[in-house]
């Protein structure tokens, strides 16, 4: 996984709330074994059509909007519990995804995969809205804030402190486990033995 401190970035609006993990990625796809290829996928039956062509008015066919932050309306990432979600999310290219509030199973899987989910405030996640297509957010993991830089408005996030150390130094729970190896084991060398 990629380290993560801080990104500036335009964003992909999608102001529907109630998005859940079909909608992200349709059940037909979850047949892969591997990570790869997910984010062609990413909102599919919003995206093509049956014949395969864009929607022309589906928010990630329009030039317009472009960056590695999705901001998603209220209740993102409900429904099951499929990982394949935070893939496709990530494997689109999106780093970050903002809304006001997310599916607790949605938003661990996307901590394992190196996705942030940050959660703003409904005043704040309008604003977003309400910015014109080129606008700008800062999403700063080392000091938890996210910033609208088209208004200047700043909120705090919070986040498991344990994933935040995994985040920031780029590492998935195995990586973790592994950096800790010497400690594990002499922790496991001078316990008592208990019968």
């Amino acid at each position: 996984m990629e380290k993560f401190k801080t990104l500036t970035s335009t964003y992909v609006p999608l102001p529907i709330e109630n998005v859940d993990t079909d909608q992200i990625i349709p059940a037909r796809f979850l047949k892969a074994t591997t990570r790869e290829g997910f984010g062609d996928n990413l909102f599919a039956d919003w995206r093509y059509e049956k014949s395969g062509e864009p929607k022309t008015d589906f928010v990630l066919n329009n030039p317009t909007y472009s960056g590695e932050i999705l901001v998603a309306g209220k209740n993102f990432g409900s429904g099951s519990s499929r990982e394949h979600a935070a893939w496709a999310i990530a494997g689109y290219g999106f780093k970050v995804v903002v809304s006001s509030f997310f599916a607790d199973i949605f938003r661990n899987n996307a901590l394992n995969n190196g996705l942030l989910p940050v959660i703003v405030s409904e005043a704040f996640l309008t604003g977003l809205f309400e910015n014109p297509p080129h606008a700008t957010l800062t999403v700063n993991l080392e000091e938890q804030f996210i910033r609208n830089n088209e208004n200047g408005k700043t909120e705090s996030f919070d986040i498991n402190p344990y994933k935040k150390e995994c985040l920031l130094k780029g590492l998935d729970d195995i990586d973790f486990l592994l950096s800790n190896r010497d400690k594990i084991e002499e922790y496991e060398k001078n316990r008592p033995f208990v019968y």
